[in-house]
């Protein structure tokens, strides 16, 4: 049975038939909770267990989209707005979605002890390749937001033919500089660990205005059982190597960066775009959707990575929504630093947003 076939069968809620009891149309609804739950599993690898969510039977004609969450986050906070987006649905009843937490960071996590020796990043990096083992996945399509973009990312330059395409919300590929460092020791005597996590999360006018939304993710990180955790990962993350990510040492599948506009991680994500192939690169600049656009703005995030899955050859048949069909659209070229050759063609769209997508053809600059 195809992964559509029980998506139908599963989800849709049918009158009991002459004879049928309470406990069978119990049974339905206990088997659709589990589904939109998805299924958990605990996969060993050579540095650690890794907590996996996977949602879906499984279709082995096509990648697996599998997410890695940031920091201060497990996969549920970072990823359930977007993944649960009603437009999103087409593209997840096609796919089989894989949610990664990283080491300690899920819900319900056992506390490591004093002095415990966390994973570096590049040791979880080193972890996927377990995941994709476990499940017999050969390819995914990596969607990583944050510590989980550069995770994912270094997970992708070693492994390129694991990974047909790649989706990094908020990436930073370079290690820290001096003038972070000491700002970051700075903070350390200064700052709750609660305070700089948020910082890394959200852009100042966000930590201003302070929303629901940073009160919400304020209370949830300073009230985590698993506090600990969440500092070592942490830790980890602002201990990352530089990826040199270069022309000649570059991603070898289409990738669409998205940052917000005025995000604490725009500056990096702009300089990891000029790094990249503008052929096979979209960058997705994204106004009014602060330093976390998976959860402020989900609806085009979904339309962006729809359009970024049928650049690659997926759900072709698929129509634009109607969010696209009411754009109108400004069209005009920029150019790399190179000079005169044309890096991208930059879409400038109102408040109805712009007609065409970012291409995996194109480097694309879109302000949505």
């Amino acid at each position: 049975m195809t992964t559509e076939m029980q998506e139908i069968a599963i989800t849709e809620e049918k009158p009991l038939l002459p004879g049928q009891s309470d406990t069978v149309k119990d049974a339905e609804i206990a088997a659709r909770i589990l589904l939109d739950q998805g299924q958990e599993h605990c996969v060993e690898t050579s540095h650690g267990v890794l907590h996996v969510t996977v949602h879906g039977a499984g279709n082995v004609r096509r990648p697996a989209i599998l997410t890695f969450h940031d920091v201060g986050m497990d996969s549920k906070s970072c990823f359930s707005t977007l993944f649960k987006f009603e437009e999103m649905q087409e593209i997840v009843k096609n796919f089989t979605v894989v949610h990664v937490d990283a080491p300690g960071q899920e819900d319900g996590a056992a506390i490591y002890p004093a002095g415990y020796q966390y994973a570096t990043m590049d040791q979880i990096s080193d972890m996927l390749p377990a995941v994709l083992q476990y499940f017999n996945f050969r390819t995914i399509i990596g969607v990583g937001v944050g510590a989980g973009a550069y995770i994912l990312s270094k997970f992708t330059l070693t492994n390129p033919e694991a990974v047909e395409g790649l989706v990094l919300i908020n990436v930073d590929t370079n290690a820290r500089g001096w003038m972070d460092w000491a700002a970051q020791k700075l903070s350390n005597l200064t700052s709750s660990l609660s305070d700089q996590i948020l910082s890394h999360l959200f852009s100042q006018e966000e930590m201003s205005a302070n929303t629901e939304l940073i009160q919400t993710h304020k209370e949830r990180i300073a009230k985590a059982p698993n506090l600990i955790n969440i500092e070592l990962f942490w830790k980890s993350y602002q201990g990352r190597r530089d990826l040199n990510i270069e022309r000649n040492n570059t991603f070898k599948c289409p990738v669409m960066l998205v940052v917000g506009d005025q995000a604490p991680y725009e500056e990096a994500a702009v300089e990891c775009n000029s790094k990249l192939d503008p052929t096979t690169t979209s960058f997705l600049k994204m106004a009014d959707a602060g330093g976390m656009p998976q959860l402020t703005q989900p609806s085009k995030l979904t339309e962006a990575f729809k359009y970024f899955i049928q650049g690659m050859g997926y759900m072709a048949s698929s129509c634009m929504t109607r969010l696209s069909r009411s754009r109108t659209t400004s069209l005009s070229s920029s150019y790399s630093m190179e000079g005169s050759r044309s890096r991208s063609r930059t879409l400038s769209q109102g408040s109805q947003g712009g007609q065409l997508p970012p291409s995996p053809s194109h480097t694309m600059e879109v302000s949505c």
